[in-house]
Parts: structure tokens; C-alpha cells; sequence
């Protein structure tokens, strides 16, 4: 029995390029393609703390990739309100798993600054 054999796993951003990437290697590492959940945010907007309860119900571990992007023209444009999106987007996440004694969090991003 491994590791993630049981694991239901949240993998926020995990329909993008870095998150397409984590779900194979969780894959090849054991990990139930059922038992992974990809929240899409035509259906979840993880600004808000509901929405982030919903994602987090019945999980594990948490893998949070999701970010507001759009190149560096975006982020020359609208520096802060990029910032803030994911910035409370992380908070949020964090928050409701926190309260839904999600067993593991985890963070991680390619954002350009």
C-alpha cells in the first residue's frame, strides 16, 4: 500500500501547464486519477471563501497552482489588482482547508512579477 493509494488530493490550477505536469507525476506516483479533484474556474472562483470550502470538502491534501495570469503585459497593467486576486485567492484556500482539517497544504507557482 502507498502513499497516495487513499488520497483524495485538490489540485487547484491543475487543468494548466505546471498542474497538467503534477497530475501525471501523482499519477505515476500512485495516485487515483478518481481520487484527484481539478476545480475549474468557469465553476469555482477561489477569491471566495464558499467557493473554497466546496473545493476542499472531503480532502486530503491540497496542491494549490491556481493563479490569475496573463504575461507581463497583464502584470505591468494591473500589478495590484493581480496581486490581490492571488493573494486572497491563497488565503482563502488556506482557510477553508484549514478549517476542514485538511491534512496537508501545499503552494507553489510560476508567476512573473
Amino acid at each position: 500500500m502507498g502513499f497516495w493509494d487513499d488520497k483524495r488530493v485538490l489540485v487547484t490550477g491543475g487543468a494548466g501547464f505546471l498542474g497538467s505536469f503534477l497530475i501525471d507525476e501523482l499519477v505515476k506516483n500512485g495516485a487515483s486519477l478518481k481520487n484527484i479533484r481539478v476545480p475549474l474556474i468557469e465553476k469555482s472562483d477561489l477569491r471566495k471563501l464558499g467557493e473554497c470550502v466546496k473545493a476542499v470538502k472531503d480532502v486530503d491534501i491540497v496542491i494549490h497552482l491556481a493563479a490569475k495570469v496573463g504575461g507581463i503585459g497583464l502584470n505591468q497593467e494591473l500589478p495590484g489588482t493581480l496581486f490581490y486576486d492571488n493573494a486572497i485567492m491563497g488565503i482563502q484556500l488556506m482557510e477553508a482547508a484549514r478549517l476542514a482539517d485538511v491534512e496537508k497544504f501545499v503552494a507553489l507557482g510560476t508567476v512573473c512579477a
